[in-house]
């Protein structure tokens, strides 16, 4: 077997990129520490043709050097938003008729493999700051949390790969 060059996998331009269909997701990011992370984020977007990214709080937003050292370009492929405060973008959500989804540990959560999406149905899915993860006020606006089942001891995972696996599998659920 030999590896495919990047010439022949057959990638989108930015501009067919913007034109093209998205899946009707949007990530919302609530007080993001680390841009290695948004940046992560924008990449893993592109990939999976999430419609949007609302970046929120203290995340940083493009241009920025930290951003583009891990989205590799999709800084400028992903349509993005910046809000101040994570209940404003929720806010803007809401009234565009979409389900809003929390990505966290809380009492009464659907377990991931559990979920499944209406195909068509638009959601948000909010992923938190690396440390406290979605603040409780976020999540007491939210229409119900996704858990992502864990087995170790750390019952945590970095936010860029819990939203990497959640994108994935919804992204696989409604296409």
């Amino acid at each position: 077997m030999r590896k495919r060059k990047n010439c022949e996998l057959g990638r989108l331009t930015v501009e067919e990129f913007k034109a093209n269909e998205k899946a009707p997701i949007v990530v919302v990011m609530d007080n993001i520490r680390s841009s290695n992370n948004v940046g992560s984020l924008f990449r893993t977007s592109d990939a999976l043709k999430v419609n949007a990214l609302y970046l929120c709080g203290i995340t940083n937003t493009p241009p920025s050097d930290d951003i583009r050292k891990t989205a590799l370009g999709a800084e400028e492929s992903v349509n993005w938003k910046y809000f101040d405060n994570t209940l404003d973008a929720i806010s803007t959500l809401k009234e565009q008729g979409y389900r809003i989804c929390a990505i966290e540990q809380v009492e009464g959560s659907v377990m991931l493999p559990d979920f499944l999406p209406i195909k068509g149905e638009k959601l948000a899915l909010v992923f938190g700051n690396e440390v406290k993860g979605v603040a409780q006020e976020v999540v007491n606006h939210c229409d119900l949390c996704i858990e992502i089942p864990q087995y170790g001891t750390k019952h945590s995972l970095n936010i860029s790969v819990s939203a990497g696996i959640v994108l994935w599998d919804i992204f696989q659920k409604i296409s």
